[in-house]
């Protein structure tokens, strides 16, 4: 077995080019306790450490990882943690970086919840999570633009970003089928030659040689049939095990179940990061499942944003209020904890399995075209979703109350507007101003707005 403290042997040595296990072990752990803010802040750390300050991988390789793992379904940071963990150090390095890259979140996710489930609605701690919220709903209009500058740079681009706003908000329109459309859309317009589906080149290979891990190759990263057949059973086993096991001990009916089969479904579909898996989330964990309130769904992502780790973790938090509320023979807390960890489990299992069964077959699609395209139009499509998740957390942060308008199939949840919660709505515009006219940073602002819940509570407005 490798070792990985400091003394790792040669052959360890020899397989990260010069970077030990033991090395490695803890630039991701210093990553993994820096991955606050977000996808984008995720990947700005891992690119400040990797490429600028430890030079183990080049620009323009980091970027085309990036551009995979931006394809795959999940979270793309977390993702991109595992693949450069496994080209340095084969599977042992992925599943340091990748497990290193969520622990923290785990550990933080699973005490914030269980705060919450038992004292969240009272006092102090209600008022901590009513400033949170507003903090949120800047937040998500930030990521929102973000997103909107790098993806929406031609006017088919922004006819798919409105036309996947609309489906969604107006006609429910699946997530997993809008991300297909806009997918197809962008693969036939690349395959048409349509330069609106182009997308730019990124980095400079001559600038491999800089970077650690050179030019070539390493040879486990060439394809290999009997590598991918073994990595993709045994993957497969790891992430769908747990899940069978649940359903012949519990049945179909059971929470448990119901958590494994969504969260399976949803570690598939969730194509466009972590804001476009929580438009997912939201709708069906809120709409269809029941098992979280609006109001707390947006409590459980004030809770992600606030602690290192991917913003997706929120997931966990779903899980345990789900299994919490419908403890069956255990505790409700020893049931939402299991609930917690089994979401996180089917959540990030599969994200293994499309880094070491695919990642081999990644030089592949450096030029693919069509594929960049279909890429370029799920990003645009992204946008629409992101628009009707802000819209979603807008609506049910400032309104207590919202009712269905609508008319043969096609409708919207409005706010009731006699519902106005004034100071939910102040908070909000605060934060607002505070990210957009002063820039203050995520962590300030969400720091900022839990302070002023704290003081409406003492002052009586709350």
């Amino acid at each position: 077995m490798t070792e990985i403290p400091g003394g790792a042997p040669a052959a360890a040595r020899a397989a990260g080019h010069g970077v030990t296990l033991g090395e490695a072990f803890r630039v991701w752990w210093r990553i993994a306790c820096l991955s606050f803010g977000g996808p984008a802040g995720q990947i700005a750390v891992m690119h400040r450490i990797l490429v600028d300050e430890k030079k183990w991988i080049s620009e323009s390789r980091f970027l085309h990882a990036l551009n995979y793992c931006m394809l795959l379904p999940g979270p793309e940071a977390q993702q991109l943690a595992t693949y450069v963990g496994w080209l340095m150090h084969r599977t042992a390095g992925g599943l340091m970086a990748g497990l290193l890259f969520i622990l923290p979140g785990v550990v933080s996710i699973m005490a914030l919840s269980v705060i919450y489930a038992l004292w969240g609605a009272v006092g102090l701690v209600g008022a901590v999570f009513f400033g949170l919220k507003a903090a949120v709903l800047a937040i998500v209009v930030e990521a929102l633009l973000r997103v909107s500058k790098r993806g929406l740079k031609s006017g088919v681009m922004r006819g798919i970003a409105a036309a996947a706003f609309v489906a969604i908000f107006f006609f429910s329109v699946p997530f997993p089928v809008i991300v297909l459309g806009a997918g197809l859309i962008g693969y036939i317009g690349a395959r048409l030659g349509n330069p609106a589906f182009a997308a730019a080149g990124h980095g400079d290979a001559t600038r491999d040689a800089d970077s650690l891990l050179g030019s070539d190759l390493p040879e486990h990263t060439r394809p290999s049939a009997a590598r991918a057949l073994k990595a993709g059973v045994l993957w497969l086993a790891v992430w769908l095990l747990p899940v069978v096991a649940v359903f012949a001990v519990l049945g179909p009916d059971s929470v448990f179940s119901n958590i494994a089969l969504f969260f399976s479904k949803m570690a598939v579909v969730t194509f466009g990061g972590a804001y476009a898996v929580l438009a997912y989330v939201a709708q069906q964990a809120v709409q269809t499942y029941h098992w979280v309130t609006p109001a707390e769904m947006l409590n459980g992502l004030g809770m992600a944003e606030t602690t290192p780790g991917p913003l997706i973790m929120v997931l966990q938090f779903v899980g345990f209020m789900a299994a919490y509320r419908a403890p069956g023979a255990l505790s409700p807390l020893v049931s939402g904890a299991l609930g917690g960890l089994l979401a996180t489990w089917v959540t990030f299992a599969p994200c293994f399995l499309w880094i070491f069964f695919g990642g081999p077959y990644i030089e592949q699609l450096r030029a693919n075209k069509a594929l960049s395209g279909a890429l370029s139009a799920i990003t645009a499509a992204i946008v629409g979703v992101i628009l009707n998740l802000a819209v979603w957390f807008a609506v049910h942060t400032i309104f207590a109350r919202t009712a269905w308008v609508g008319w043969a199939g096609v409708g919207f949840d409005a706010p009731v507007l006699a519902s106005l919660d004034v100071w939910s709505l102040l908070l909000s515009v605060g934060a607002a101003v505070a990210i957009f006219r002063f820039h203050v940073g995520m962590i300030q602002t969400l720091a900022g707005c839990c302070a002023a819940g704290v003081v409406l509570l003492l002052a009586g407005a709350l």
